[in-house]
C-alpha cells in the first residue's frame, strides 16, 4: 500500500515539474514590429532635423518647430504608406502562391503527394507513419494546400487587415516618437537652449527604447540601448555640424 502510494506521489511530482517548467521564448508580433519601425525613425529623424536647424537658424525657434511638425506629418504619411504597401505585397504574394498550389494539385497531383510525403519523412517519421499522415492530409484540398503553403513554402496566411493596421501603427508611432525631440522647442525662445533640452530628453528616450527592444529580442539590453542612443546622437551631431559648416 505504501509502495503504491509512493508511486502515485512520484507521478504527481513529475507532472508538477513538467507543468511548472516554463520556456521563455519571444513571440514576435506584427504590432511590436510596427512600433519598432515607427518609433526608431520617429525619434531619430526629427531629432536630427531639429539639431540641424538649431545650428543654422539660431534664435528662430518658431521655424524649427514649424519645420519639425511638417517633417513629422510627411514622415508619418510616408512611413505609414510604406507599411501599407508592405502589407499588401505580403497578401498578394500569399494569394499568388496559393493559386499556384491549387493548380499543382490538379495538374501535378502525384508530384504534390510525394512532396507531402517528403515533408513527413524529413520530420523523422517512419515510412509507414509518413504514408498514413500523407493519405490523411490529401483527403481535403484546402487542408492540403494550407499544409504545403506552411511547410513547403514557409508561408502563413496574412491578416487581411494587416496592411491598414500596419499603416496606422507605423504612422502613429512615428508621430509619437517625433514629438519627443520637438517638444522642448515649444517652451524656449532660444534654439540652442531648445537643442540642449531636446538632446537630453531624446537620448534618454532612445536609450530606454533600445533597452526594451533589445530585451524583447534577446540581445544584451544595456548594449542595445547604448547603440540606439549613439545612432541618434551621431545623426543629430552630423546634422548640426553640416548646418554650421554651410552657415559658415
Amino acid at each position: 500500500m505504501l509502495k503504491f502510494g509512493g508511486i502515485r506521489l512520484f507521478k504527481v511530482t513529475i507532472m508538477s515539474d513538467t507543468h511548472l517548467h516554463l520556456e521563455e521564448h519571444l513571440q514576435s508580433s506584427d504590432l511590436l514590429t510596427d512600433i519598432v519601425i515607427g518609433m526608431s525613425d520617429g525619434l531619430t529623424v526629427p531629432f536630427a532635423l531639429a539639431a540641424g536647424l538649431s545650428g543654422a537658424v539660431q534664435g528662430n525657434v518658431n521655424l524649427i518647430w514649424i519645420a519639425g511638425i511638417a517633417e513629422i506629418a510627411a514622415g508619418s504619411i510616408a512611413m505609414g504608406l510604406g507599411g501599407f504597401l508592405a502589407g499588401k505585397t505580403e497578401q498578394d504574394h500569399y494569394a499568388s502562391e496559393q493559386k499556384k498550389e491549387y493548380w499543382e494539385l490538379t495538374h501535378k497531383r502525384d508530384v504534390e503527394i510525394e512532396e507531402v510525403r517528403k515533408v513527413f519523412l524529413e520530420w523523422g517519421l517512419s515510412a509507414s507513419t509518413a504514408e498514413e499522415a500523407t493519405q490523411e492530409i490529401i483527403k481535403d484540398d484546402k487542408r492540403w494546400v494550407d499544409f504545403m503553403m506552411k511547410h513547403e513554402l514557409g508561408l502563413t496566411e496574412p491578416d487581411p487587415k494587416r496592411a491598414r493596421k500596419s499603416a496606422f501603427n507605423i504612422g502613429f508611432s512615428y508621430i509619437v516618437g517625433g514629438l519627443i525631440p520637438l517638444s522642448p522647442y515649444f517652451f524656449v525662445t532660444d534654439s540652442i537652449q531648445g537643442l540642449k533640452f531636446s538632446a537630453i530628453i531624446t537620448l534618454v528616450c532612445l536609450f530606454i527604447f533600445g533597452f526594451f527592444k533589445s530585451k524583447m529580442t534577446g540581445v544584451n539590453p544595456w548594449w542595445g540601448g547604448v547603440k540606439v542612443m549613439m545612432t541618434g546622437a551621431l545623426a543629430a551631431t552630423a546634422a548640426f555640424g553640416i548646418a554650421k559648416l554651410i552657415q559658415g
